[in-house]
């Protein structure tokens, strides 16, 4: 018995010892506790940056919508001030007017009515057309073939004339040529077609020509391409003033004379239309001259068989399967 105690005791202080190199419960948890501090003192932080920077775009997007609102109060500003210069210009009799001619449906929307009244006359146009080609077939007689050859002409006064009135309405509807096909807009001149172009068009399709109708329509070539190259310039230089006004009036310092000088630049370009329009009509007149009655009826032909096929190639364009 005596040798059992001992053993006894050395078991337990082994014990002992054992508990003193293990970590007990109490420090297992302060160690976790530690740790878990430190996680959510990070998690913290980065919630605390992400606020931040939440916060810094937010001011700086309040500050980008407060100078767009800005931005677009300046404008109304200017576009109110705008047009209070208009309508003191209309008062002052500046403004172009927009009335047209009113036996020929012009009144209200010029652009469209004239949209409605160019596709009546080309409609008639067609029919003058196809009448002087069965004449030409036909080998009708000069003065049978002149009717139809005088009639055609006076017909391309009247569009010559719609043209002028309206321009009245909307001068920039007439010089873009928005009443026209896609293809046929390719091709325009200030609204209308070059007479030089046409001249030289006709000079290889006429033939035979003596050699003073030769001499007539390249004199006359020669003077049309000068009077377009002087309306193109006058022209170019006109929408050149016209943007600078434009810019003027729309600056701070715009006033009513930028809007007058406007209008007068727009009555300008009308003016400078009505010249091209009266041009285009001289021309025709002196190819007229110039020709025998059979070779003015198949000059009438060639001109409208090129316009067709520039209409044409726009139905084709159009038609095309879209891929």
């Amino acid at each position: 018995m005596a040798d059992v105690s001992p053993r006894t005791e050395t078991s337990t202080d082994d014990t002992d010892d054992n508990h003193g190199l293990e970590p007990g419960p109490g420090a297992l948890v302060a160690a976790s506790d530690s740790s878990d501090r430190s996680k959510d003192k990070h998690e913290d932080q980065k919630t605390l940056r992400r606020l931040a920077q939440n916060r810094e775009a937010a001011r700086k997007s309040r500050l980008r919508k407060k100078a767009y609102v800005q931005q677009l109060e300046n404008s109304r500003l200017k576009l109110t001030q705008l047009e209070q210069e208009l309508q003191r210009a209309r008062q002052q009799g500046i403004f172009i007017s927009s009335s047209v001619d009113q036996s020929h449906s012009m009144s209200g929307n010029g652009a469209l009515a004239f949209d409605m009244e160019y596709a009546r006359w080309l409609e008639e146009h067609n029919r003058q057309i196809s009448e002087l080609r069965a004449g030409v077939t036909a080998h009708a007689s000069d003065s049978d073939l002149r009717s139809v050859v005088d009639k055609i002409m006076s017909h391309y006064d009247e569009i010559f004339r719609l043209k002028g009135n309206a321009a009245k309405a909307d001068v920039f509807h007439v010089l873009s040529g928005m009443w026209k096909t896609p293809a046929e807009r390719c091709f325009l001149w200030l609204g209308g077609f070059r007479p030089s172009e046409v001249l030289k068009l006709l000079s290889t399709q006429l033939e035979p020509l003596t050699e003073q109708q030769l001499s007539g329509i390249g004199n006359l070539q020669q003077s049309s391409q000068q009077a377009e190259d002087a309306l193109s310039q006058g022209m170019e230089a006109l929408q050149q003033s016209l943007a600078e006004t434009l810019a003027g009036s729309l600056s701070s310092s715009g006033s009513t004379g930028n809007v007058a000088n406007y209008m007068g630049q727009m009555a300008m370009a009308m003016g400078k239309l009505g010249t091209l329009e009266n041009f285009l009509r001289q021309t025709l007149q002196q190819m007229q001259r110039i020709l025998t009655t059979r070779q003015a009826a198949r000059a009438l032909l060639v001109i409208s068989d090129y316009s067709s096929r520039l209409r044409a190639l726009s139905s084709l364009w159009l038609a095309r399967p879209k891929e």
